[in-house]
């Protein structure tokens, strides 16, 4: 049985401190902005407080234990002081003292936007992520690219259900509720890819709603924003028999391509879906094996999501898959 028990404390151990070592994990405790880096502050200043305050308590446990003496070698109300002190007092200057230190790195996370910051609008839906450049007329999805150095401001808004944003090592959570637009100042020093999540259940998918942000030198980011806001070049080969079967199919329901008739707005814009990095906000990487696979059987990867499988031909599926990568 003593086996048995160690064993099982050993599993659940090594359950706690697994996910700690992947260095893919989105933590807040390694930020690379400025608002991440406030909370990342508050955090271990909090955590340094409850270390101390718990070190005091034990430390005090451990002396009455040792020092023990018998009841009636107790003088009567000689406790009186330290209860005081180590009870009430002591208790009000640290709870005092963290409302304080809150509520002013709260109101410096809430300074107001400055005004010539780049503004991106975000939209979540169920269970993806729209995303618009009003600016640069750029519509992309799952994918938030910003300059690292300079302050970007989101508009952060929902088309359903309540959704919350939040991208652990650059920014603190915002919700997302119907009918309502948050605002929040984001900032990368650093280039890089950062995860993001849906931070609020919101069905379903809530747990397979993530997203990217890549932050890139101002230059790329220029960049990227012009070649996104090219609509699609003209098509040939196989590539324009795969275009033909998009307009002809269940696709263009749903999608929007610029360039082309297709014009729906219930699915991510796919102008330039070919240079995105996933799939189905960040399920799966963006290949041409998981591209087939997504449209053959979505529900099998993502059960719940609204896209339905598309019936094709395999010759016509060949075709849709070489148009589709090809739109960069």
């Amino acid at each position: 049985m003593r086996h048995l028990r160690a064993r099982v404390w050993f599993l659940i151990t090594v359950a706690f401190l697994l996910p700690a070592c992947s260095s893919a994990s989105p933590s807040a405790l390694r930020p690379r902005g400025p608002a991440a880096q406030r909370i990342d502050g508050l955090w271990w200043f909090m955590f340094w407080i409850a270390l101390g305050v718990f070190c005091v308590v034990i430390g005090m446990l451990l002396f009455g234990m040792l020092r023990r003496r018998k009841p009636d070698s107790v003088e009567r109300g000689s406790g009186e002081t330290a209860v005081v002190l180590l009870g009430i007092v002591a208790p009000v200057i640290i709870l005092v003292t963290l409302f304080v230190v809150s509520i002013h790195d709260l109101n410096a996370l809430s300074a107001p936007a400055k005004t010539n910051a780049l503004t991106v609008n975000v939209i979540g839906h169920d269970w993806w992520w729209e995303v618009r450049y009003p600016q640069q007329h750029v519509v992309t999805a799952n994918e938030i690219h910003i300059p690292t150095g300079k302050p970007v401001l989101l508009h952060l808004s929902t088309g359903d259900v309540i959704h919350s944003f939040w991208v652990p090592q650059l920014s603190e959570k915002t919700d997302m509720i119907p009918g309502k637009i948050n605002r929040m100042l984001i900032q990368a020093d650093h280039p890089g890819v950062y995860r993001g999540q849906c931070a609020e259940f919101c069905g379903l998918e809530h747990a397979r709603m993530s997203f990217l942000v890549i932050a890139e030198a101002p230059a790329q980011f220029d960049a990227w924003t012009a070649a996104e806001s090219q609509p699609l070049a003209a098509t040939t080969g196989a590539a324009a028999r795969g275009e033909k079967v998009f307009l002809h199919s269940t696709c263009v329901s749903c999608h929007a391509i610029q360039g082309t008739s297709a014009s729906a707005t219930d699915g991510p814009d796919l102008t330039h879906f070919g240079s995105r990095r996933t799939i189905a906000a960040n399920t799966l990487p963006n290949t041409r094996g998981n591209l087939a696979a997504w449209i053959e059987d979505p529900q099998g990867i993502k059960p719940g999501a609204d896209m339905p499988p598309a019936v094709l031909e395999p010759s016509q599926l060949q075709a849709l898959l070489t148009f589709v990568e090809g739109l960069k």
